[in-house]
Formats: C-alpha cells, sequence, structure tokens
C-alpha cells in the first residue's frame, strides 16, 4: 500500500536530486501531481498570408519565420493549426515534417497539432503526418470534438495514438452545445488532461452575439458548466482565444502585479488592459491555460496566470505559519490581520503546486512544497490537487 508518507518521499528526492538551486525543476512526478499545465497556448500559423505582397508565403519563407520565431517563443505551447486557421493546409503539413525535428526537446516547449474534424478528408491526411511525426508531438487538439460521433471520437484517437506514442495527450475543444453535453464521456479517458473551450465556435452554435470586451460575462454560463465537470473529473480547462490587438506589448521584466498595473496605466491600450483583465478572471476560475493568436499577449497573460514571486512568498509564510502552530489540518491562526484555518491553507498549497504546474517555481520552493505535501493525507491532497492519480 502506498502512503502520503512515501509518495512525499518520492516527490521530496526526485524534485531535488539536481544540485543547481536556482535552476527550474525539470522532474515532476506525473503519478502524483499530474503533468505540466499547458499555460499559455500561442497560435503559429504553419504558412501565412503575406499581406505586403498579397500572397501566401512559399515553403523557403514559413520556414524561414518559424526558425526565427517559434524556436524561440516565450509560450508554454506552440499550437499549429491546421483546420479554422489554415488556409494552405497541404504545405502546412508539408512544412511540420521538414520543421518538427529541429526543434529542440530540451526546451520547455509543448508542440500541439490542432487537426481537423474526427474523419473527415483533412483528418486523415493531418493523422498521417502525426503518425511520420509522433517522436516530436506532445498535443493532439481535436476540433469540435464529439459533435459528429460523440465521446467514441477522443477513444478511437486515444487507440490511434497509443500505438504512435503514447505520450502524446488530446485536448477536445468543445465548441457546439453538443459537445458541452457530452464534455464528461470526452473527459473520461487518460489521454485527455485538459479541454479547451472554442469560445468563438460555441457562441456562434448558440446564436450567441458575444463581444472582444465582455465574452467572459456573455458565456460564462457555459464556462462554470465546463469547469464543473472538469473538476470531479480532475482534468484543467483552457480559457478563449482573445481577437483584440494592440500596439504595443509589456516587457518580460514587469511579473509583480503592481508593476503590470503601472505598465498597463502608463503604456498600456485598451486592448492590452482588456486583454489582461479577461485573463486574470480565467486564472481566478481555476483555468490552466489560455489560447493566444498574438505574441504580444503572451507575457501579458502569463504574468495573469503564473502567480508571482511576491505572491509565492506570502504563501509559504502562510503554510510555515501553519506548520509551525500545527494547524496545517485542523485549527485555526492568525496572520496578518486575518483568521486562516485549513481550507486557507489548503488555497496557498494550491497557489505553488499553480507555479509549479507553470514551470514558475524554484527548487528551494518546489521542496517546501512537497515537505507540505508529506505532512498531508492522500484525500487532503486529491482535494487540494485533483489532476495527478494518487487515489
Amino acid at each position: 500500500m502506498v502512503t502520503n508518507q512515501s509518495i512525499a518521499s518520492e516527490l521530496t528526492a526526485s524534485e531535488v536530486s539536481n544540485d543547481s538551486a536556482a535552476e527550474p525543476v525539470q522532474a515532476f512526478n506525473k503519478e502524483i501531481l499530474g503533468d505540466y499545465w499547458p499555460g499559455i497556448q500561442l497560435y503559429y500559423p504553419p504558412v501565412k498570408y503575406a499581406p505586403s505582397l498579397g500572397i501566401y508565403e512559399d515553403l523557403e519563407a514559413a520556414a524561414a519565420r518559424m526558425k526565427r520565431h517559434a524556436h524561440n517563443t516565450p509560450a508554454h505551447t506552440l499550437i499549429f493549426d491546421l483546420e479554422d486557421g489554415c488556409r494552405q493546409k497541404e504545405m502546412s503539413r508539408q512544412l511540420l515534417r521538414q520543421e518538427l525535428p529541429h526543434f529542440s526537446r530540451e526546451r520547455d516547449v509543448t508542440i500541439a497539432i490542432r487537426v481537423n474534424p474526427f474523419r473527415t478528408e483533412e483528418y486523415e491526411l493531418d493523422m498521417a503526418m502525426v503518425r511520420d511525426m509522433a517522436d516530436h508531438i506532445d498535443v493532439i487538439m481535436l476540433s469540435k470534438a464529439g459533435e459528429a460521433y460523440g465521446a467514441a471520437e477522443v477513444r478511437d484517437l486515444s487507440s490511434t495514438l497509443f500505438g504512435l506514442n503514447s505520450h502524446i495527450t488530446i485536448q477536445p475543444i468543445i465548441e457546439h452545445p453538443k459537445s458541452l453535453k457530452i464534455a464528461p464521456d470526452l473527459m473520461q479517458y487518460n489521454t485527455v488532461k485538459h479541454v479547451v473551450f472554442g469560445i468563438h465556435d460555441f457562441s456562434k452554435a448558440m446564436g450567441i452575439k458575444i463581444t472582444p470586451e465582455h465574452w467572459t460575462t456573455e458565456l460564462s454560463y457555459f464556462l462554470n458548466q465546463i469547469m464543473f465537470e472538469a473538476r470531479i473529473a480532475g482534468k484543467g480547462v483552457i480559457g478563449g482565444v482573445e481577437t483584440l490587438i494592440g500596439s504595443s506589448s509589456m516587457p518580460e521584466k514587469f511579473v509583480e502585479p503592481n508593476d503590470v498595473r503601472r505598465w498597463l496605466d502608463l503604456h498600456g491600450e485598451n486592448e492590452s488592459r482588456i486583454v489582461y483583465k479577461h485573463a486574470c478572471q480565467e486564472a481566478a476560475m481555476g483555468l490552466t491555460g489560455k489560447q493566444v493568436i498574438h505574441p504580444g499577449h503572451i507575457h501579458l497573460c502569463k504574468v495573469a496566470y503564473v502567480p508571482s514571486p511576491t505572491e509565492v512568498q506570502h504563501k509559504i509564510k502562510i503554510l510555515k505559519a501553519a506548520i509551525e502552530a500545527d494547524a496545517l489540518l485542523s485549527g485555526a491562526i492568525r496572520f496578518e490581520g486575518e483568521m486562516l484555518d485549513p481550507p486557507m491553507f489548503g488555497k496557498a498549497l494550491q497557489t505553488l503546486l499553480r507555479a509549479k504546474a507553470l514551470r514558475a517555481l524554484n527548487r528551494e520552493d518546489t521542496s517546501f512544497a512537497m515537505t507540505v505535501l508529506q505532512l498531508m493525507p492522500t484525500q487532503v491532497i486529491r482535494e487540494n490537487w485533483p489532476y495527478g492519480v494518487i487515489l
């Protein structure tokens, strides 16, 4: 029988094996905490239209652009879209065959392929490319998941991928009320770790007019439904794509909330403020990722999703005070003018684990989080963090 003591010991050993204390932890115990989260996912067009020339890129130009930008992206995930955003589908597949092997697997960038709807002609062509490139792909995003054949789409795709590369996961995109209705069925497969809320196709299917400024409110009822089912299933939810694009990008040196707000006040445009506000709302709801279509949105959404260094240290102080008072599992403490009890301590731990899942928790703080887990029964760990498979 596996106990929480042995689990935590295994975690601690695996997390602190590297001598470099300042370097972010690479090892991640998937069995206990689940894999890294999708984080900020950048839609990257394989073959792009060139407005200045009035034509699409050729293969050589697309490959050169990919080498300049895609290989150095600060996004957590690169999405190569072969569906709605792709006009030159065959050339895009040819480009991916040529370029995917050149992506460094040592970098912390997830490679995702958004394929066409299940069993369509383009889907079959997409899957032929996936078969050839399986060793260079991390995620398959299934467009319009479940709309034609129900959850069997994910079942059959899971079976196919298992024979190619068992590490490839599936992110079903919920783009229709049919998909939302069977969301629990789509989430039942082990290959599914996160689902995507495709807000634009979904609102179109529902006949709901959404606005770039207020879509988080206009679709909140349906997003809450997805979140509810995902939490029960221990899956993550990836938020909606913003269509607003400004002309300024926030420098990556701004990571603390006060600095971000100051930059937005002094240099940000209305578009940037809205995107940041939506990302903060999604992060507060516990979403595990967000899709963006412009590189300028990457850092803006990252600072909304990733706990800041100051927030991480504040949560560590709370947990240390709880441990010192022997109140981590029962009891209450007074901390900086507040009464805090175990639910608050669980939320503080969630902040640390969220930072870790988004590759932003340093080795020392990760070791502390593992120490806190060692003090908790497995059921409490599961209550605080449902993404692993410890039970």
